[in-house]
């Protein structure tokens, strides 16, 4: 099993939007100012609109540090824009949305964001988002199982937010799908039975001790073993061997050359005439 990760650094998965929840933005803020005081930086999609503006600027506010890794097609459009209806439920919030730069590092693919992201941190955080959010979040669950990583993904269950993706991962489970002890590769933080309480809940402190009770020894993955239990979340590095015995693996020495051919600059420029 792949050794958990010693990165104090937590990446946050949510909405480049703000949304309509009041309880999210002020989640937001409760993580980011729970982050900065524990001095665990802060790496995240790079916007400064929706929530994560509110929990970037939440972290600046508190003297943390902030990566934000952005994709080159996003940078060079002006950022990432909220999708909703971009209403500011709160005036602390507004506060938190502001132009200072997050120490953006700039990527070709959204693909490269999710390697820098994983490879730079010791766990994750999702709060409210949309489709990169879902994707983001499922994509590292997977990793832990895949033994790529042994990492604590933990989700706010802000308003019951998540409560969709619980359901959906026990419905796996019993349709057999999934095992069921891959079910603690997520952990769920629910908050207050009442969901009036969930503006005053200290989803910060919760989302830590969420992330420091996390015990990798519990969680059974595949077994697989990418670089011999060394965390592999930069699979850009992972090196791909080439087999040995032709004789036996003929087919599979064929399709390499071919995709190896396939990446030199002749074959690129050859599939682009």
């Amino acid at each position: 099993m792949v050794a958990p990760s010693n990165s104090p650094a937590v990446a946050v998965y949510c909405a480049a939007s703000i949304g309509k929840v009041k309880a999210f933005q002020l989640a937001a803020l409760s993580l980011g100012h729970a982050l900065a005081s524990a001095r665990r930086p802060l790496v995240y999609g790079g916007a400064n609109t929706g929530i994560m503006g509110v929990i970037s600027g939440a972290v600046l506010d508190g003297g943390g540090k902030v990566t934000g890794i952005i994709p080159y097609a996003i940078y060079a459009a002006g950022g990432e824009k909220d999708k909703g209806d971009g209403v500011v439920k709160a005036a602390s919030v507004a506060e938190a949305l502001d132009e200072r730069r997050r120490g953006e590092i700039v990527v070709n693919s959204m693909h490269e964001r999710k390697v820098e992201m994983a490879k730079r941190v010791g766990g994750f955080v999702g709060l409210p988002g949309g489709f990169g959010t879902f994707e983001e979040i499922l994509e590292v669950i997977t990793w832990n199982q895949l033994n790529i990583h042994n990492k604590p993904v933990v989700l706010l269950n802000v308003h019951s937010y998540w409560e969709p993706l619980r359901e959906l991962i026990r419905n796996g489970i019993r349709e057999g799908l999934i095992r069921p002890q891959s079910e603690r590769l997520v952990v769920f933080v629910d908050g207050p039975a009442d969901h009036a309480q969930h503006e005053t809940f200290d989803w910060g402190q919760a989302s830590l001790n969420a992330l420091n009770s996390w015990q990798p020894d519990q969680v059974q993955p595949l077994p697989f073993y990418w670089t011999h239990d060394v965390d592999s979340s930069d699979m850009s590095k992972v090196p791909v061997p080439v087999p040995e015995s032709p004789q036996k693996v003929g087919w599979l020495r064929k399709v390499w050359h071919v995709r190896a051919r396939s990446h030199t600059p002749f074959f690129r420029e050859r599939a682009h005439l």
